[in-house]
């Protein structure tokens, strides 16, 4: 480790020339924007709904997915939410760990003695369980996108917003148990039982199955590339640079070289947890998502009860607005499409990275891992994104600390405002928030960008090193430079994962059918052999 460290060191040391100089920044800015406009006009063109408010196509694809799957899936957001907790707590990790029939069907006493004596030789491949899947996905989601983006989207669109963002989570959450069920169903499994899965492989493999194998190889090349640059911008340089400037906000250290600091800092850190792969990722976000999200919707929860008596005017204000857009630029369309926008840029569902992550899952049944996946949109668009937004509708009753219909710039400090005005200093909390959010999230980027590089450059502790030192040193340089159009087309990567991720879902949602029905199979052959007297097997497990 300390070899890989100095490494690492050795590495940013080149570069810091570079990051010093007034210039650079400005250098790479027009760089990125002479050779790569295109690209970001192309991904994120808009289609006008008036005159006022116009709306990328790519999210139409992506929110007219998520309608798709969920009919398609009957509501299985709604039907599946409970059965997605029971998964969660391990009520049916027997099952997943060795299969149903083996355990439950036809058991005879003496066959259930021999099954218990010899149960722990038949585990199933995996390297994580399904609340680590959940939380090293969830740590790349849950982020500055639930503290500022939520502020944004009601400065332009108003308390009616929150409606619309909530409709998004709720509708990606079919899309995550779509195409995270794919990302378990054809992962590859390494001899050393490294677990190598997501898009590019359920668009090889997966439509090979249905005689589209050359079609399939091109949208799992295209999407490679695509998280590959959406890692080290959006997934990196974006996040370091945000929680580098909020820490010399904190401290008041402007004008000081306390950004590259920072960033070097960051970068080690990040490093220690990265080269441990996404077991030790996952053992961080186990603990690191649980506890930042908990200590913000502790204080969300803080000021809702001190401000009780507001909570109904709040809830009949986003009503109202969802549907009127009185006051509001570009009316009702101009709501619907700050809160669909916020709901589905935050939770990513329908872009395919998280199904990278919930691919590692130790289960037998894919569908198992889309189910736990389901609870991801809930948690981070229906439930922190709305506790957001209820604090700044709340506290602005009283503080008047935005005008709807009157864009801001920066989420983070309003969001604050709120905050603050109830719970003295608690900027001071948002602040770590902020630089936690940015960590968990950069690490579980660092796998999905490294998922992608060894799809393409092949598999290897070279190959995943080179990746891993990159991306470290694209840490430190976010934290030094204004990114401008490098973050812009760093977005338009993310996003445009949408396109073959999207399309290879559609196509492939018999398969997830079929999965789902497996799944339910076996958890009906648990429950039957349960009520006939068989011995629940999970204390063995």
């Amino acid at each position: 480790m300390k070899k890989y460290l100095l490494l690492l060191f050795t590495s940013l040391l080149p570069i810091l020339t570079f990051a010093q100089q007034p210039t650079a920044s400005e250098k790479v800015d027009v760089f990125f924007q002479k050779y790569t406009g295109w690209f970001v006009e192309l991904i994120f063109l808009e289609i006008p709904f008036s005159e006022t408010f116009k709306i990328p196509w790519v999210l139409i694809v992506l929110i007219g997915g998520a309608m798709y799957f969920t009919f398609y899936f009957k509501l299985i957001n709604f039907t599946g939410f409970g059965t997605a907790i029971r998964v969660v707590r391990g009520k049916y990790e027997d099952i997943e760990k060795h299969g149903a029939d083996t355990l439950y069907g036809d058991v005879t006493p003496n066959e259930q003695e021999n099954i218990i004596e010899t149960i722990r030789d038949d585990n199933a491949d995996g390297e994580v369980s399904h609340f680590q899947a959940l939380t090293a996905a969830l740590s790349a989601t849950v982020g500055l996108g639930n503290i500022a983006g939520v502020a944004v989207a009601l400065s332009i669109g108003g308390p009616g917003a929150t409606f619309w963002m909530i409709v998004a989570g709720l509708l990606g959450m079919a899309s995550k148990f779509a195409e995270c069920t794919l990302g378990v169903k054809f992962r590859d499994v390494g001899p050393d039982g490294t677990v190598y899965g997501g898009p590019m492989y359920y668009l090889k493999k997966g439509l090979a199955q249905k005689g589209m194998g050359g079609f399939g190889k091109f949208l799992a090349v295209l999407f490679a590339i695509f998280v590959i640059g959406g890692s080290f911008g959006g997934g990196n340089m974006f996040q370091a640079n945000q929680a580098a400037a909020q820490f010399v906000q904190l401290f008041d250290l402007q004008g000081t070289s306390a950004a590259i600091y920072f960033g070097i800092a960051m970068a080690i850190i990040v490093a220690v947890v990265i080269i441990g792969g996404i077991k030790r990722i996952a053992k961080v976000t186990e603990k690191i998502v649980p506890f930042m999200a908990g200590i913000y919707v502790l204080g969300a929860i803080v000021i809702l009860a001190a401000n009780y008596m507001h909570i109904g005017d709040a809830f009949a204000l986003i009503f109202e607005g969802a549907f009127s857009g009185l006051g509001i630029a570009g009316g009702l369309v101009g709501v619907m499409i700050q809160g669909v926008r916020r709901g589905a840029f935050s939770n990513e569902a329908g872009v395919g990275s998280a199904a990278i992550a919930h691919s590692a899952v130790r289960t037998k049944y894919p569908a198992s891992e889309g189910i736990v996946a389901l609870l991801e949109p809930f948690i981070d668009t229906v439930v922190i994104c709305t506790m957001t937004a209820l604090v700044i509708v709340i506290t602005n009753f009283d503080n008047n600390i935005i005008q709807y219909g009157v864009e801001v710039k920066e989420g983070v400090e309003l969001t604050a405002s709120a905050f603050d005005s109830v719970i003295p200093h608690f900027s001071i909390v948002l602040t770590v928030a902020v630089i936690l959010f940015a960590f968990s999230t950069m690490i579980s980027w660092s796998y999905y960008g490294m998922q992608g590089w060894v799809y393409l450059f092949g598999r290897g502790k070279v190959t995943e090193f080179i990746y891993k030192i990159l991306f470290c040193i694209f840490i430190w340089v976010g934290s030094v430079i204004s990114l401008g159009s490098v973050i812009n087309f760093s977005d338009a990567m993310i996003f445009a994962m949408v396109v073959p991720n999207i399309i290879g879902v559609i196509l492939l949602t018999p398969v997830v059918r079929k999965e789902l029905k497996k799944y339910m199979n076996a958890i009906n052959t648990k429950h039957e052999a349960l009520d006939e007297g068989a011995e629940d097997l999970r204390k063995h497990m």
